[in-house]
């Protein structure tokens, strides 16, 4: 559990992602009132992003149907209450990892009506702007090949960082930059330490395709603890922050092997691994984030996260998931 601290109203979009479920969660259990802007109706969802948006009701209000920057996103601002914050995670991530990915579209979606959204916030009180960017961003981080983008995605979330700074500094609101590295945990879509998972739990031995990128892994709940700390604690005035949480800074070979160890006992598995030999690299080979996690500050235990999701995976799997 998060220290509480002062309540806050928070306006946070993205929700019904990986890390926005786990956002939620962690902004709800600082004390803070969330609410939930959602682009589609509950219905709308399916697999395990309707699996998070069904749980989001425990962490505070969700309003169906209310994509960022609608006329109906618009008539939230200007309900009942003040603001304390925006927290917008939400971004186009449809096809995020193709080399076709729309940049202007994901754009124009990412920013939407964003004058006029900031106008209504500044009105209603608030001060202060939460926007997540990526790891993979052009120039964020530390790593190798002069830090380029490293998708299309990647760039998107930059323009659209810039835009934010931009406007914020209009409407007079402090912007802080939230830049998330490689989370895993509970309700993730089916990447990386998925596949090690349901390729163990049916007997397999799991390859390792990449072994050698250094990537910056960390467990999403001690990446959500780290952010409702950095919500609570910005400052109300006119400027600009940014924090690049880090976690487990090494190749994927040695993550691999870490996660593995992790789940052997608790899943009663032998989750065997096989690193195939890497010989090109699409991607920088080295790509981490800069400002180590101090736990303690969050009462976050490793070992109660291990467990967290080892006991999620025994769930999917007595449901026949895996």
């Amino acid at each position: 559990m998060i220290q509480k601290s002062h309540g806050m109203r928070v306006l946070l979009t993205g929700a019904s992602s990986f890390t926005g479920f786990w956002f939620a969660r962690a902004l709800a259990e600082a004390g803070h009132e969330v609410v939930m802007p959602l682009r589609r109706e509950l219905d709308g969802y399916n697999g395990v992003r309707e699996e998070r948006v069904r749980g989001l009701a425990r962490y505070g209000t969700v309003v169906e149907g209310c994509a960022f920057g609608s006329d109906r996103f618009l008539e939230v601002i200007d309900g009942a209450g003040s603001w304390d914050a925006l927290c917008h995670h939400a971004a186009q991530v449809e096809n995020y990892k193709s080399p076709d990915f729309d940049v202007a579209a994901a754009l124009a979606n990412n920013t939407r009506g964003l004058a006029r959204v900031l106008d209504r916030l500044q009105a209603r009180g608030c001060r202060q702007l939460i926007l997540t960017g990526t790891v993979f961003e052009p120039g964020e981080g530390a790593g190798s090949d002069e830090l380029p983008a490293v998708s299309p995605y990647g760039l998107s979330k930059a323009l659209t960082a810039d835009m934010f700074r931009y406007y914020a500094r209009i409407a007079g609101l402090h912007l802080g930059k939230f830049v998330i590295p490689n989370p895993f945990g509970p309700y993730e879509e089916p990447r990386f330490t998925r596949y090690l998972v349901r390729t163990w739990m049916d007997g397999r031995t799991a390859a390792v395709k990449t072994p050698l990128y250094v990537r910056d892994n960390i467990h999403v709940s001690l990446l959500a603890h780290a952010y409702a700390h950095f919500v609570a604690s910005r400052p109300g005035d006119l400027g600009f922050s940014r924090l690049n949480p880090s976690g487990y800074v090494e190749s994927q070979g040695s993550f691999a092997h870490r996660f593995a160890d992790a789940m052997r006992t608790r899943l009663g598995l032998p989750c065997e691994l096989t690193l195939e030999q890497q010989e090109t690299f699409p991607e920088p080979r080295i790509r981490i984030n800069t400002d180590p996690v101090d736990h303690t500050r969050f009462e976050w235990s490793e070992d109660e996260a291990w467990d967290e999701l080892s006991r999620y995976y025994e769930r999917t799997r007595s449901r026949g998931e895996e």
